[in-house]
C-alpha cells in the first residue's frame, strides 16, 4: 500500500508538470531576408496568464492569431493555448525563452532560432518577377522604359497576393503602362512597362519589386492538423543606371516640336488676346520652364505649364493699349538621335490694336455752382448799414446755402450710384487714365487687370479704391 501511495503521488506530480507547461516553436527555421515566418508559444494548464509580446528580436509583429484547445488526461480536462506572431526578420537570430504564469507558478519556454540568409533569384519557382531596362547609359533627363515581367506557373495556387513596385528614387515616372496578361510555356506572364527619366547625373538604383505571395499549409497542433495561411515573398532583380550629364551645357534632352494657337491677331484697346504654347515630343518635358516674356507696355499673364503625356501646354494672356509684337518663342535642347545641341523657334507674332480708348468716358467732372458768391454778397450788405436789407440778405444767403448744400449732396449720391465698384471691367477703365502719376492706382488696375484676365483672383483693397474714387471724383 505504501508503494502504491508513491506511485500515485509520483503520477500526480508529473501530470501536473505535464499540464503546466509552455514551449515555443518557430516555422519556417531558415528563410531568405524579406520573408515572414510565425513564432508560437503553447501553454498548457488551468489558470493561464497570456504574456504580453510587443516584438521579436527587434522586429515588429505584423499578425498575431491564438487557437484554445481543451484535452482530457485521465478524466482530467485541461486548456491548451496556442499563440503564434508573424514577423519579418532581417537577419538572423535567436528568441530569448519567454516566462509564462501558468496555475500560479512561472513557466519558461525554450529558446529558439531563426537564420536569414540573403535573397537569391529562384528562376524555377513558381513566382518570378524580372526587371529589364532599354538602356543602363543615359543622359540627365533622358527618357527610357523599364519592363516588369511577372511569370506564374499555370498550377500555382494562391489564397491571396500583394505587389511592391520598385523604387524608382531618382528618377521621373513619365508614365506608367497598363498590365498586359499573355501565357506561355505553361506560365501566365504579366508585363507591365514604365517610362523613366534620370533627375540627376551618378549611379542610380532601382530596388527590386516584390510579390507576397500567401499560400495555405497545415499545422500539426495536439495531433489535429489546422489550416494556416503562410505569406512568401518574391524578389525581382536590382538594377543601376548610369546617369551622364548634358553636353555643352544643355538643360533639356530629347526629341521636340514646338507650335503656338492664337485666339485673334487684331483687338480693340485692352482687349484680352490668348495664346496656347505647345511642346511635343520625347524628353525631360518636366525641366522646361514658363515662356511668359517680357512685352514693354504690355500686361502678360501665364498659366501653370500642363504636361499630359508627351505634350506640353502653356496659355499666355497679353493685354496693350497699342500695336505690340508678341516675341517669337525658342527651345535648346540635346538631340540623341543627332547628338547635337539645336535650337526650335517660333514666328513672332504682330497684334494689330485698333480704335481709341474712349477718355470721355472717364472725363472729371466737378460742380461749377458759384459758391464764392455767398460770400461777395455778405460783403456788400456788411458795408451798408441798413438792417432791414441785411436781414433779408442773411436769410437770403442761409437759404442759398442750404440749397448749395442739398444740390451738392444730391449730385454726389447719383454719382456714387451711378458708379459700379463691383464691375471690374468698367472700373478698370476709369482708372487707366489715372495709372501713370499714381501708384495707389496702378495697384488697384494692377488687381483689376489680373482679375479680368487672369484664372486667379485677387481681392481689392476696398477703402484704397473708395479714396481713388472720392480723390479724382470718378463716376
Amino acid at each position: 500500500m505504501k508503494n502504491l501511495g508513491k506511485i500515485s503521488l509520483l503520477f500526480i506530480l508529473l501530470t501536473s508538470s505535464l499540464f503546466g507547461s509552455v514551449s515555443a516553436s518557430i516555422e519556417p527555421k531558415s528563410v531568405s531576408l524579406g520573408d515572414t515566418v510565425t513564432y508560437a508559444l503553447t501553454m498548457s494548464g488551468n489558470d493561464i496568464k497570456k504574456p504580453i509580446i510587443n516584438d521579436i528580436c527587434g522586429n515588429d509583429i505584423t499578425g498575431t492569431s491564438s487557437q484554445t484547445s481543451l484535452h482530457s488526461v485521465n478524466g482530467n480536462y485541461q486548456k491548451s493555448y496556442t499563440l503564434s506572431y508573424s514577423f519579418t526578420p532581417l537577419k538572423s537570430c535567436t528568441i530569448d525563452s519567454v516566462d509564462v504564469q501558468i496555475d500560479s507558478k512561472v513557466e519558461s519556454s525554450n529558446s529558439v532560432s531563426v537564420v536569414v540568409k540573403p535573397r537569391v533569384q529562384d528562376l524555377n519557382a513558381e513566382f518570378t518577377l524580372m526587371l529589364t531596362p532599354s538602356k543602363k547609359e543615359l543622359f540627365v533627363g533622358e527618357p527610357f522604359t523599364l519592363t516588369l515581367l511577372l511569370k506564374q506557373k499555370r498550377d500555382a495556387k494562391a489564397v491571396d497576393s500583394k505587389f511592391i513596385a520598385p523604387e524608382f528614387s531618382g528618377f521621373w515616372i513619365k508614365s506608367e503602362g497598363k498590365a498586359q496578361r499573355s501565357e506561355e510555356d505553361g506560365y501566365i506572364i504579366t508585363k507591365v512597362v514604365y517610362e523613366l527619366a534620370s533627375q540627376r547625373e551618378g549611379t542610380l538604383s532601382i530596388k527590386p519589386a516584390q510579390l507576397k505571395i500567401a499560400s495555405r499549409v497545415g499545422v500539426n497542433n495536439w495531433g489535429t492538423l489546422i489550416p494556416q495561411v503562410k505569406w512568401t515573398s518574391y524578389y525581382s532583380n536590382e538594377l543601376q543606371v548610369h546617369s551622364k550629364p548634358l553636353p555643352n551645357g544643355a538643360k533639356l534632352v530629347g526629341d521636340f516640336s514646338i507650335d503656338t494657337e492664337l485666339s485673334r491677331v487684331e483687338v480693340n484697346p485692352n482687349e484680352a488676346v490668348n495664346l496656347t504654347l505647345n511642346v511635343k515630343g520625347d524628353g525631360n518635358l518636366e525641366d522646361i520652364e514658363s515662356f511668359k516674356p517680357y512685352i514693354k507696355d504690355v500686361n502678360v499673364f501665364d498659366e501653370k505649364i500642363v504636361i499630359e503625356g508627351s505634350v506640353l501646354s502653356q496659355k499666355l494672356v497679353f493685354v496693350s493699349e497699342k500695336d505690340f509684337t508678341i516675341p517669337a518663342f525658342e527651345l535648346v535642347f540635346y538631340n540623341t538621335k543627332t547628338q547635337k545641341i539645336e535650337k526650335i523657334t517660333t514666328e513672332p507674332i504682330d497684334v494689330k490694336v485698333s480704335g481709341n480708348l474712349k477718355r470721355e468716358e472717364v472725363e472729371i467732372t466737378r460742380d461749377e455752382t458759384p459758391v464764392v458768391q455767398e460770400v461777395k454778397v455778405q460783403e456788400k450788405v456788411v458795408v451798408k448799414n441798413d438792417y432791414l436789407v441785411l436781414g433779408v440778405v442773411f436769410l437770403g444767403g442761409v437759404f442759398l446755402g442750404v440749397l448749395i448744400m442739398f444740390l451738392t449732396t444730391l449730385k454726389k449720391d447719383k454719382k456714387s450710384k451711378k458708379l459700379d465698384l463691383k464691375d471690374e471691367k468698367v472700373l478698370l477703365m476709369k482708372l487707366l487714365p489715372f495709372k501713370d502719376n499714381d501708384k495707389e492706382v496702378q495697384k488697384i488696375v494692377d488687381v483689376l487687370e489680373n482679375n479680368i484676365y487672369s484664372k486667379e483672383k485677387k481681392s481689392i483693397d476696398k477703402k484704397l479704391l473708395k479714396e481713388i474714387v472720392k480723390k479724382y471724383d470718378i463716376s
